[in-house]
C-alpha cells in the first residue's frame, strides 16, 4: 500500500469545482511530410507502447474506510479512448481558438474514479508556414501525481528526440501482484503510517525550531534595521526605503479575489537567445529576467487600467525541493514570496530590486526547505480541508493578500522534441489558480524559446491578451534595457 503523502494529498483535499487541481500544457506539433491519417490514433499507439515506464499514468486513487486519512495509489491501467480525446475545431483555426478550447477545458475536473490525467487532441488547425499539417493537444495532470519537474521527468519518458521513436530499454520482471486490500488491512497500514509520522515529527522539532527560531530573529533583526533606516531617512527628508523581505502585505488587486469555474487562457513564444544574451549583459539569472518581465508586465497593464497600487506587487515563487536526478512522480515543492518592485517606474532600478530580493530569498531557501515536511499526519484532513477550502472561498477577498500572482519557471529541454513522430513547435503551460490568487504565470524554456502561459479566473482577468500582450513588449524592453547598459 503507498499511501499519498500530505503535499500530494493537499491538492485533493482543496480541489472545489471553482479550484481545480490539475496542471497542463498547450502543445503546438507539426506532422511529417506526407502523414496519412489521424494524429490521435498514431498518440494512442504511442502511449500504449510507453505507459509500462509511466507509473503516474497507470494508477488510480482508493479512499480509505470512511475517508478518514489520504487515500492510496492502486495500479490501474488506463483506457486510452477515455484518456485520449479528439476535438474537431473550425477550418483554419489558432492560436484564439485554442485558448479558448484551454480556457474551457481547463475548469473540468478529472475524475477520480480512473487514473488522473487527460490529454485532449485538436484538429483542424492551420497549417505551418511550410505546408505541413499541424495538431495541437492539450494535457492534463493531476498536481496531486506531479509537480513541475516530476512532469518534465514523464515527458523525458513520452518524448522523443527525433520522428523515429527510440526503443526503450526492457523492464525487468513486473512481480506477482498482491491481493486486494481488505478494509481491516488498509484501516491496519493507515494507522501504523500515522503513528510513524508522528514519531517522525516529534523527532524533527526540536531542529525545526532551532531553525525557526533562527529565521525569526534575522526577520525582525531585518525589520528593525529597515525600520532604522527609514526614520533616519525622513529625520533627514528623504523617501524611505521599501523592503525587500517578507514581512510586508500585499497590496489588494482584482487578482486577489475568491475565484470562479471560469478560466482564461493565454500563451506566447518569446526568442530565448536574445533574452539569455541581455540578462548576461545584466549580471544577472534568467529567473531574474522573467520576474524583471512579469513585473513590467503587470505594471504596464494595471497602469493603462488605472489600477497601479502604490505598494509593490508580491509574487508567490515555487521553489523545488527535489534532489538532482531524482524522478519520482510526487511533489517536492515550497513557495517563497518576493517583492517585484512594479511601485518603480525607472526599468533599470525596478531591476535592480527585483535582483536583490531575489538574492534575500535564495539566502533564505536552505532554511525554508529544511522547514517544509513533504509528509505529515492526515488523520481527520479529508475531512477538514474541503471545509476550508470552501470557507476560504468565501473571505478571500475581506483577508489582506500576503501575495497577488504566482510565477513559476521551469528548465525545460533545448532540443527539439518528438511525440508519435511529430515536432513539437510549443509548449505553453497551464496551471492553478485559487482562492484570493487568480493570476498564475509559468514559463518554460524549450528549444529557442521562452514559452510562456498565463491563466487565471475567467471574470477577474477576462482582458487576459493584454497583458500577454505586455508581457512581449517587455522582451523588447529588457533587450533595450542590456544595451543601454
Amino acid at each position: 500500500m503507498r499511501q499519498l503523502p500530505g503535499l500530494d494529498a493537499l491538492f485533493l483535499h482543496l480541489e472545489t469545482p471553482e479550484m481545480p487541481m490539475h496542471v497542463g500544457a498547450l502543445h503546438l506539433f507539426e506532422l511529417p511530410a506526407g502523414f496519412r491519417g489521424q494524429w490521435v490514433n498514431a498518440l494512442r499507439k504511442h502511449l500504449k507502447a510507453r505507459l509500462p515506464y509511466a507509473g503516474a499514468l497507470r494508477r488510480r486513487l482508493a479512499e480509505l474506510p470512511l475517508n478518514f486519512s489520504n487515500p492510496i495509489w492502486e495500479p490501474a491501467e488506463p483506457d486510452l479512448r477515455q484518456h485520449v480525446l479528439q476535438h474537431q475545431l473550425g477550418p483554419d483555426a489558432d492560436l484564439p481558438e485554442l485558448h479558448a478550447q484551454v480556457a474551457a477545458l481547463h475548469c473540468q475536473l478529472l475524475p477520480r474514479d480512473r487514473p488522473l490525467w487527460r490529454f485532449h487532441v485538436f484538429e483542424g488547425l492551420a497549417p505551418a508556414a511550410n505546408g505541413r499539417k499541424r495538431v495541437a493537444l492539450y494535457t492534463q495532470l493531476h498536481h496531486a501525481a506531479v509537480d513541475g519537474q516530476a512532469a518534465v521527468a514523464l515527458a523525458q519518458v513520452l518524448l522523443d528526440l527525433t520522428p523515429q521513436p527510440r526503443e526503450l530499454p526492457a523492464l525487468p520482471p513486473r512481480g506477482k501482484r498482491s491481493a486486494a486490500h481488505g478494509e481491516v488491512d488498509l484501516l491496519r497500514s493507515a494507522l501504523t503510517l500515522q503513528a510513524r509520522q508522528w514519531f517522525e515529527l516529534a523527532r524533527s522539532l526540536p531542529g525545526k525550531a532551532g531553525t525557526l527560531s533562527s529565521l525569526a530573529g534575522s526577520a525582525a533583526s531585518d525589520w528593525l534595521g529597515q525600520t532604522a533606516k527609514g526614520a533616519w531617512a525622513r529625520l533627514k527628508g528623504e523617501k524611505a526605503p521599501r523592503s525587500h523581505g517578507m514581512l510586508n502585505l500585499a497590496p489588494r488587486t482584482r487578482f486577489n479575489v475568491p475565484v470562479s469555474a471560469t478560466r482564461s487562457f493565454a500563451s506566447l513564444s518569446l526568442p530565448l537567445m536574445p533574452l539569455q544574451a541581455a540578462r548576461k549583459a545584466l549580471g544577472a539569472s534568467l529567473n531574474d529576467a522573467v520576474l524583471w518581465l512579469c513585473s513590467t508586465a503587470l505594471r504596464e497593464f494595471l497602469k493603462a487600467e488605472g489600477e497601479l497600487p502604490r505598494k509593490p506587487l508580491i509574487a508567490a515563487v515555487p521553489v523545488s525541493m527535489r534532489e538532482s536526478g531524482d524522478t519520482r512522480a510526487n511533489n517536492q515543492v515550497t513557495m517563497s514570496a518576493l517583492s517585484l518592485g512594479t511601485h518603480i517606474a525607472d526599468p533599470a532600478k525596478r531591476f535592480k530590486h527585483i535582483q536583490a530580493a531575489s538574492g534575500s530569498m535564495k539566502a533564505g531557501l536552505g532554511s525554508l526547505k529544511s522547514l517544509m515536511p513533504l509528509d505529515f499526519p492526515s488523520i481527520g484532513l479529508p475531512w477538514l480541508l474541503p471545509l476550508a477550502a470552501k470557507a476560504w472561498g468565501g473571505v478571500a477577498e475581506k483577508v489582506p493578500p500576503l501575495v497577488n500572482l504566482v510565477i513559476s519557471n521551469v528548465p525545460g529541454p533545448g532540443v527539439p522534441l518528438y511525440l508519435a513522430g511529430a515536432r513539437m513547435l510549443s509548449n505553453a503551460p497551464a496551471s492553478i489558480v485559487v482562492h484570493g490568487i487568480a493570476l498564475n504565470i509559468t514559463v518554460q524554456t524549450y528549444e529557442k524559446h521562452l514559452e510562456v502561459g498565463v491563466i487565471a479566473c475567467g471574470e477577474a482577468l477576462p482582458d487576459i491578451d493584454a497583458l500577454a500582450a505586455q508581457l512581449a513588449a517587455a522582451a523588447e524592453q529588457f533587450i533595450e534595457l542590456a544595451a543601454e547598459s
